[in-house]
């Protein structure tokens, strides 16, 4: 590779990163703003009685919310900034991207579920649920062991060991007998699981949960997969799979509803083991007794 298209790649390497930068900055723009609304919600309307500075702050919070959906990053580079290779190169790799991630999306789904949204983050980073509440679904997986545990600024990230035991476990379709499973939380709202196929494909399942009010929230499932299987199939597979783990979920989500939400909340409650690392370190970033955002109750004390 000569040296001018090096230099292509190069600059063109840098833009894009600065891209992705502005589009992260902005996609976490979007649950801090859902969260001061929230709050301010709770702020006004628990008491009985709306004073107008809360009005006034909720029409601020709304306001700025609805200003950032606007303000969504597109392309920042325009053919002004690059050499006409350069922005070539540039314009095609933007659209490839797009095209890659447009195509990998299989499956979304949305609920409105009765139960507060901290028993949804407790479920999403709990992993001893996902070899007893979904026993059926899963067909008897197992949790052979926490083989990484990663904390980050606002997450952490968790890589474990499962094993199908049984030989006739039709996940066996999808996946090797003992494969490591990703599971992240990138922010108070959003939990990924990544779980490897076969021939180093994957299926990814993001979670979004954000609280409506102190006793439902709203969660968003969505599916990307690069399985070279007939979409339509895959879709109609994901989408059963995705109803099934949900219709499992719900007894669990009312048993933990009907706990004292506020204990799951306290560090020096939540047990040492290293299935529950993740959910600990949600606790220690957002918990009542950590440093940062509150979420008990989807407010702060005024």
């Amino acid at each position: 590779m000569n040296s001018d298209r090096k230099n292509t790649f190069i600059e063109v390497d840098i833009a894009i990163l600065i891209d992705k930068i502005k589009n992260g900055i902005w996609l976490f723009g979007i649950p801090s703003w859902l969260f001061g609304i929230t709050d301010r919600s709770f702020a006004a309307f628990t008491d009985g009685y709306v004073s107008t500075v809360e009005i006034f702050q909720l029409f601020t919070a709304s306001f700025f919310f609805f200003s950032w959906l606007y303000l969504k990053p597109e392309e920042s580079f325009t053919s002004n900034d690059f050499s006409p290779n350069q922005y070539q190169e540039y314009l095609y790799r933007i659209q490839a991207e797009k095209l890659k991630i447009k195509r990998l999306h299989m499956i979304s789904q949305e609920y409105i579920l009765p139960f507060p949204y901290v028993c949804q983050i407790y479920h999403l980073l709990s992993l001893k649920h996902l070899e007893t509440i979904h026993k059926f679904s899963l067909n008897n997986l197992k949790i052979l062991s926490i083989s990484h545990f990663e904390p980050t600024d606002i997450g952490g990230i968790i890589k474990f060991q499962t094993i199908l035991d049984s030989p006739a476990n039709p996940l066996r379709i999808w996946r090797q007998p003992i494969v490591e499973v990703d599971l992240i939380l990138h922010t108070p709202y959003t939990v990924e699981l990544s779980i490897p196929v076969y021939n180093d494909k994957r299926i990814i399942v993001i979670f979004h949960a954000f609280p409506l009010s102190d006793s439902e929230h709203q969660l968003f499932i969505d599916i990307y997969s690069d399985l070279e299987w007939p979409k339509p199939l895959l879709q109609i597979i994901l989408h059963f799979a995705s109803c099934l783990t949900l219709f499992e979920d719900l007894p669990y989500l009312q048993a933990l509803a009907e706990r004292n939400i506020e204990r799951l909340l306290h560090s020096h409650r939540i047990s040492n083991h290293e299935t529950g690392l993740l959910f600990k370190r949600f606790v220690e970033l957002y918990g009542s007794s950590g440093e940062g955002t509150k979420l008990i109750a989807g407010r702060e004390n005024s």
